[in-house]
């Protein structure tokens, strides 16, 4: 373990520019955008819109490519975060943060790739869980991971608290633990904490004990990024495979102290109902809101599919009731037994609030979006999806992606590459409120296969025309689902995505990264973009 004890200044963080940043070549950085949380903001847009270096001009083969890397001890599930302007190592530097599955976390200087510290976080005389310590899972031949099971869902930042949060989860063999860390960003020491993630839930549900429900550290997969909400940080939780008894829980903590003040379960008379969203974090409005969408289980209570108790298979919108959630608005698509009976869960697809909107696009396994009201969501029907849209693409298209979204100056796009399908840029009529179903624009060939689409980033000057790119990442070949896998990084222009700029298999003895990290995002920021691999380093790109 290599570890740099540093100063710990409180006044730290983030300017909108700075000027002293230094960058590998010795000149200053005018850029100090941060990346706090998993694709920007809690609207979860993947888009930075404040990308000034980068444009649909210079990317491309002559002079954009792999400018340094970041090694790292293992896979990196986690997408990298980037906070701007941060003092360390003697003067003010944009720092890159990178989790891995080994429970290592890394703050590299995020123009030239030096070291500032890193720190293990596996629990004292443990070790990091493997997919082989999830004995029950997928029947005993579990593979959607490959090895270690220790950081997964991206942490988040609290840039006026210099804070960052992430669960890591260690094992004895027999004994599992997760835990919710606050470390300083400076220097990574604990802020607070550690806070052994426990619940219980009142409930007579899957695995309840006298009508309680207790969370099971080993069966609960931390999955999608966390979210840093007023003062709170939630933790969303899937489960390996479908392997029971498991829930969807949502626990809320203190940010400043780690104390859990909030949870929240699914299913609690029911099973399943996990939170995946192919790792996009659960997102939320300025009103204090969250949104999620819920896998397969158990629809209503009893003989009452519409009883908010029981919301699997649905989209959620939650609203913090004193220790615990209150289902505000929901949908749960008509076809839900269908759903279930043929593992086509709801919410396979990390789904998105649209800026400025009042909408919330999400997306299941039977390949279809759901455009809905994020306040009215359409509740259940037994005989049609009472929405405000749904979109069919290929019936194939099993969305295990990430969407994003983008303002031209002319018009707004949704992104969504789903596996066995084309990249589709489809505009957003904010008259109608409706997808462009026949205004988009589609790409040439297929892209990812199998069971694992692409995660898109979006970055560009605002909506200044030749700046906006779509970022896209996959599996160049095989299925990331079970195995690993090559990757390629793929640039489009946003507004015309049958536009490719650069790939980085143009030049792959200078620009190749390796193996597809499945699910984590490619970061742009500050000219540079971040792109995590499964070959135990990041690579970072930017002119040449």
């Amino acid at each position: 373990m290599t570890r740099r004890k540093l100063p710990l200044p409180l006044a730290l963080l983030l300017l909108a520019t700075c000027t002293e940043n230094p960058t590998q070549n010795g000149a200053t950085n005018p850029q100090s955008v941060a990346v706090l949380t998993q694709h920007n903001d809690n609207t979860r847009s993947g888009w930075n819109d404040n990308e000034t270096a980068l444009t649909t001009s210079n990317v491309n083969v002559q002079q954009f490519g792999a400018v340094f890397t970041l090694p790292v001890d293992d896979q990196v599930y986690a997408q990298p975060l980037v906070v701007g302007h941060v003092s360390v190592g003697g003067g003010y530097h944009n720092v890159v943060y990178v989790a891995t599955v080994n429970n290592t976390l890394y703050a590299y200087d995020g123009d030239n790739g030096q070291l500032y510290w890193q720190e293990s976080f596996t629990a004292p005389g443990m070790r990091p869980p493997t997919h082989s310590d999830m004995t029950g899972a997928c029947g005993g031949s579990y593979q959607d991971f490959s090895g270690n099971i220790g950081i997964v869902g991206t942490p988040v930042i609290d840039a006026a608290r210099g804070t960052l949060y992430f669960v890591a989860r260690s094992t004895t063999g027999s004994t599992f633990v997760q835990y919710l860390h606050a470390v300083n960003i400076v220097d990574g020491s604990e802020m607070a904490g550690p806070t052994p993630i426990t619940a219980t839930y009142s409930g007579n549900g899957d695995g309840s004990v006298n009508g309680v429900i207790a969370f099971d550290a080993q069966r609960q997969n931390q999955r999608q990024g966390l979210t840093l909400l007023n003062g709170f940080v939630y933790v969303t939780f899937s489960s390996h495979c479908d392997w029971g008894p498991y829930h969807g829980w949502i626990l809320g903590y203190d940010a400043a102290t780690l104390q859990q003040q909030v949870v929240y379960n699914a299913t609690p008379n029911g099973y399943a109902g996990g939170m995946w969203e192919s790792g996009t974090g659960m997102a939320a409005d300025a009103a204090g809101n969250l949104y999620v969408v819920t896998g397969n289980g158990t629809v209503g209570d009893t003989t009452d599919p519409t009883s908010p108790t029981n919301r699997a298979e649905s989209a959620l919108k939650l609203t913090p009731a004193g220790s615990t959630l209150r289902v505000a608005s929901y949908f749960t698509p008509y076809d839900y037994q269908y759903l279930n009976n043929n593992d086509l869960d709801y919410g396979s697809m990390g789904g998105l609030l649209i800026p400025n909107s009042s909408y919330y696009l999400t997306g299941a396994k039977d390949g279809k979006l759901y455009l809905l009201n994020k306040d009215a969501m359409g509740g259940y029907s037994p005989s049609t999806d009472q929405v405000q849209q749904v979109v069919q693409l290929r019936i194939d298209a099993n969305m295990h992606c990430q969407t994003a979204y983008y303002q031209s100056s002319s018009q707004a796009f949704i992104y969504v590459w789903s596996e066995n399908d084309q990249l589709r840029a489809i505009p957003f009529n904010r008259a109608s409120n409706l997808l462009d179903t026949q205004g988009q624009a589609v790409s040439s060939g297929l892209g990812p296969t199998g069971q694992s689409g692409a995660v898109l980033s979006v970055s560009s000057n605002g909506s200044k025309d030749g700046t906006g790119i779509l970022w896209a990442s996959y599996a160049f070949s095989g299925d990331a689902e079970h195995t690993v896998s090559p990757g390629i990084l793929r640039a489009f222009d946003a507004n015309d995505i049958t536009k490719e700029l650069w790939n980085n298999r143009q030049n792959i003895s200078r620009d190749g990264a390796g193996n597809y990290a499945k699910f984590s995002s490619p970061t742009i920021a500050n000219g540079h973009v971040y792109l995590p691999t499964f070959s135990n380093h990041v690579v970072v790109y930017g002119l040449r």
